[in-house]
């Protein structure tokens, strides 16, 4: 039996099939790029409708007041010497011995440096040897007088010659008492040239050094040094304290008070008000107090910061001192005449308009507004709106 061969021509590929199913997958495709495109765009749109929280920095408004007495009222301040100077040369000259250094203990009267003295020892040699000269000429003049009145005692010579020769005395009698004056004056200069300690005390500075040239302040210019030493008696050392004159009516002269330097903040020291001055500083609200020191201790130097706590008395006042809200100025924020202060509320920002009182350093009081214990911005940025989302920070 024979087989027929196979007919090329009768072979076909269904195309229709394999169009189909590639359409399906086709639609698909597209359909979940379509999908992710909107995602994107979503998200995108929503980071840019949700803008990220502004960095701010912030400080608390601060509530001061309301104890009663005199217990709890503090200042801070700095020691400083009650006596105190900056020990300058009578005269002009170049200094050529300084016998002190930083520490030094020296007693009133000591000398504690020297100006070149040589022209002025010269001058006092030169008013000496003239005094000497007019004592010689006096003394002649005076038996030229003595003869004089005998010859005209004799009409040996006319009563002009004799008035002339009492006038030659008198002249130099005046001549005589110049040169003395002159003398005492080179005497005192060369005492100038010799630097004495005002009172007993410590040099705390020097202000020139040997070879320098000194002069009183009221001359100094240029290179010129103006003081020699600075010393001061560190046994009058006291503490001066700005007090806020809101509390001022609760301290008196004589008050107790307990001193910490903030170079040994473990230890206090004993203290008594020694005066209240009688003035204020208008820019800073404050009264100027000094307290004596009454434990002397070698550590409490100049200069040293310290804070003071006021005891109470039993003839303290008790009225209350009022309530005082403050923040620090750099939260305050002026425009046309008002003020406001940005107030941190649940990471984001309020604005609140506040009423102003006196500023006291850094701070401003203020009088309505605020209430107190509120997170307010400082230095707010520029274009900050009401309800603004921000991240405080320290």
């Amino acid at each position: 039996m024979t087989t027929a061969p196979p007919n090329i021509s009768d072979l076909r590929i269904d195309r229709g099939a394999s169009g189909a199913s590639s359409g399906g997958r086709g639609r698909r495709g597209l359909l979940l790029l379509a999908v992710a495109a909107l995602a994107v765009a979503g998200g995108a749109a929503w980071m840019l409708e949700t803008p990220r929280p502004i960095r701010v920095r912030v400080a608390p408004a601060t509530v001061t007041g309301g104890t009663a007495g005199g217990a709890g009222i503090s200042a801070n301040g700095y020691v400083v010497a009650r006596t105190k100077a900056s020990v300058s040369a009578k005269i002009p000259g170049r200094l050529e011995y300084l016998g002190v250094t930083e520490g030094s203990h020296v007693r009133a009267g000591e000398v504690i440096a020297r100006i070149e003295s040589n022209t002025y020892r010269a001058e006092l040699e030169a008013a000496k040897a003239q005094i000497g000269e007019v004592q010689a000429q006096l003394a002649q003049a005076r038996r030229d007088l003595d003869r004089a009145r005998k010859l005209r005692q004799q009409d040996l010579i006319s009563t002009a010659e004799l008035e002339n020769d009492e006038t030659k005395v008198d002249v130099l009698i005046a001549s005589l008492n110049s040169a003395v004056a002159q003398r005492r004056l080179a005497e005192e200069n060369v005492e100038n040239t010799r630097v004495r300690a005002p009172f007993d005390g410590t040099v705390l500075r020097k202000d020139a050094e040997v070879g320098e040239i000194v002069a009183p302040a009221s001359a100094g210019g240029g290179l010129t040094r103006t003081a020699i030493v600075t010393m001061a008696d560190l046994a009058t050392l006291e503490v001066e304290v700005d007090v806020n004159e809101a509390y001022i009516a609760q301290i008196r002269n004589g008050q107790p008070a307990r001193i910490t330097l903030d170079a040994y903040s473990d230890t206090s020291f004993a203290g008594r008000v020694r005066q209240v001055v009688p003035t204020a500083d208008r820019q800073k609200a404050t009264v100027l107090v000094k307290v004596s020191i009454l434990d002397r201790d070698p550590r409490i130097l100049p200069e040293m910061g310290a804070k003071v706590v006021f005891e109470a008395g039993q003839s303290a006042p008790a009225a209350a001192a009022p309530l005082r809200v403050s923040v620090p100025a750099a939260a305050v924020v002026r425009d046309n005449g008002a003020a406001k202060v940005w107030v941190v509320e649940n990471a984001t920002a309020r604005a609140r308009v506040v009423e102003l009182g006196r500023e006291n350093g850094d701070n401003i009081e203020i009088r309505s507004g605020v209430s107190g214990g509120e997170s307010v911005v400082l230095e707010p940025p520029q274009g900050l709106k009401d309800g603004a989302r921000v991240r405080p920070i320290s």
